[in-house]
């Protein structure tokens, strides 16, 4: 394309920014219906074991401690291939990385089904972490092609609304598939039918993903000249305006000593412990209030995660509104922390568990969203794909702490309040932390 087709028109001037809202409604009705379903099945993909988990250690003889420990080796994997999984994709492109990664996980997820022994559960668990390891920071360096900081609250909001959109389908979904497939048809358990008909899909999308995504602006079919040069001008406007401190590159190394990219680290673990008790954990703690049926479970843990949807959203939007950052992630911390305690206190009492429960998953899965645009105030462009798998693969680590503590202290005591108690602290310390932030780096 040459410089005259891709310098804005006469109207670009005088319709500057209508023209550039028009550039992102076209952009994100394009992207983000796509890319949300593909994080959905991405979710589904990595939290179905919780429902498997009902049938699955009865039939093969698994403990809890081995299924905690099942649940988080994923997350070795996980946290090891995340950031070589994004300089990647930062060589081959989003499309064609993206594309390998959903077909990757999917058919692994989709194995699980024949696993028999811890070992094999292990294994696939550990495999299926390297497969997704790329995906999630993949995603959020994708958006800062796209949308500029003041943007990209509400987008990841979006975005990231799949997680409990994932809980609020996959949550009576997978309950009716127990129990619909729990006869032995064609040979199979009800758990293996849920890791076959789950992880199916996504080795489609991923092959989707290859004709449908687009790696930069420059590329974008869906937008004029004018339209891009408009989006472009926006991107670069931004990179300008970053706050002193943030604008430097930092080679990978750097990053590994700076104090900031280890407290964001940090804050996102305490967001990602949490959250990952609540997906690998809500439906057995429902079944401990004496509900047996998996469908009955099921309906019921799709309660907390249809409340945080809509929370997601509204906070999302208010964040960009306000252009606060700060509160719109401690608040929502300290909501998950009381909710967690209400849960342990009252475990015996269907209504405030499930009310704790509701407030635990809203705040929880708000804060992840709300994480993402503090990354983007400390780390140049330049640094941004090494930093921000480096800061994710940090909290990834909650991943394996998480569902192997719940499960080895529900084991040792025959309950999981005293891990709600542990998992209460580490989200104050979380919330703490986000306060210490500056305000003058992430409110814009």
């Amino acid at each position: 394309m040459s410089d005259t087709a891709s310098r804005p028109g006469p109207s670009t001037a005088a319709n500057g920014p209508a023209l550039l809202e028009e550039a992102y409604r076209k952009t994100t009705w394009r992207l983000i219906p796509f890319i949300f379903v593909c994080y959905l099945f991405n979710y589904l993909d990595r939290v179905n074991v919780g429902f498997a988990k009902l049938e699955m250690l009865d039939a093969l003889q698994f403990s809890e401690t081995i299924y905690g420990l099942g649940a988080g080796i994923f997350f070795i994997g996980y946290v090891t291939f995340g950031v070589p999984s994004n300089l990647i994709l930062q060589r081959l492109g989003a499309r064609r990385w993206i594309a390998v990664m959903m077909m990757a996980w999917g058919s692994l997820s989709a194995c699980m089904l024949f696993v028999t022994t811890p070992t094999e559960f292990y294994v696939l668990r550990f495999l299926t972490g390297v497969a997704e390891a790329g995906f999630f920071p993949g995603m959020v360096l994708y958006f800062t092609r796209w949308y500029p900081s003041q943007r990209r609250g509400q987008v990841m909001a979006l975005f990231m609304a799949a997680i409990p959109v994932s809980g609020l389908l996959g949550g009576p979904l997978s309950g009716w598939m127990l129990s619909h497939f729990g006869h032995g048809q064609g040979g199979m358990d009800g758990w293996q039918w849920l890791f076959l008909l789950q992880g199916l899909p996504t080795v489609f999308l991923g092959l989707a993903a290859i004709f449908y995504l687009t790696d930069d602006v420059a590329q974008a079919r869906w937008l004029g000249a004018d339209e891009k040069a408009a989006v472009q001008d926006a991107l670069a406007r931004d990179e300008r305006e970053r706050p002193a401190g943030a604008q430097a590159a930092q080679p990978l190394r750097a990053l590994l000593l700076d104090r900031h990219v280890w407290m964001l680290g940090f804050i996102y673990f305490s967001i990602k412990m949490g959250a990952y008790a609540i997906n690998f954990w809500l439906p057995s703690i429902i079944q401990a209030l004496g509900f047996e049926d998996p469908g009955t479970v099921g309906w019921l843990s799709a309660i907390p995660y249809l409340f945080a949807c809509v929370f997601m959203v509204l906070v999302g939007r208010s964040a960009d509104r306000r252009r606060e950052r700060r509160w719109h992630l401690s608040a929502p911390l300290l909501m998950a922390l009381a909710g967690l305690l209400m849960a342990a206190n009252f475990s015996n009492d269907v209504v405030i568990v499930m009310v704790g429960l509701s407030l635990a998953t809203m705040g929880a899965l708000a804060g992840l969203p709300m994480f993402w645009p503090l990354p983007a105030a400390f780390l140049s462009t330049a640094a941004a794909a090494g930093g921000l798998a480096l800061i994710n693969s940090l909290g990834q680590v909650a991943g394996f702490v998480s569902p192997f503590l719940v499960g080895w202290i529900k084991d040792a005591t025959g309950s999981t309040d005293a891990a709600l108690y542990i998992l209460s602290s580490v989200l104050f310390v979380g919330a703490m932390l986000v306060l210490a932030v500056p305000a003058r780096l992430v409110n814009r």
